[in-house]
């Protein structure tokens, strides 16, 4: 018989457990972006978000640490809102699928204000 040692986890199992903070929802919506080495604004746009972050289509490949400082907009209701944040590239896919022209990337919110932070609470609640 095998022995493990405490602590350790098995690799394998039937489920595989969410380890996110917060729930992602699928969603398109338009964000303006700047690079942290660069004054030039660009546009893009996320394929979810949550209150912890973003998954956004880049036109650039972006390396995993970029700093950027984002716009996102969105409607609440009749309500046309924009938040401002400070994020990090968390992750990065390097390859483009068959067809893509853009980089899939992860961002995580860095600096983000109390009043920013209660409008994307809000949305999101109202998408789920």
């Amino acid at each position: 018989m095998e022995s493990r040692d405490e602590g350790t986890k098995p690799r394998y199992g039937i489920a595989n457990i969410e380890r996110r903070k917060y729930r992602r929802f699928p969603v398109s919506l338009p964000v303006e972006y700047y690079r942290a080495d660069s004054p030039i604004k660009q546009t893009s746009q996320t394929l979810d978000a949550s209150e912890g972050g973003l998954q956004i289509l880049f036109p650039e490949q972006m390396e995993i640490g970029q700093n950027l400082k984002l716009k996102l907009f969105f409607s609440s209701g009749s309500e046309l809102n924009a938040i401002e944040t400070l994020g990090e590239v968390v992750w990065m896919n390097p390859r483009l699928g068959e067809g893509e022209k853009h980089y899939r990337s992860g961002v995580t919110f860095t600096n983000i204000s109390p009043e920013d932070m209660t409008k994307l609470k809000n949305f999101i609640v109202s998408l789920s």
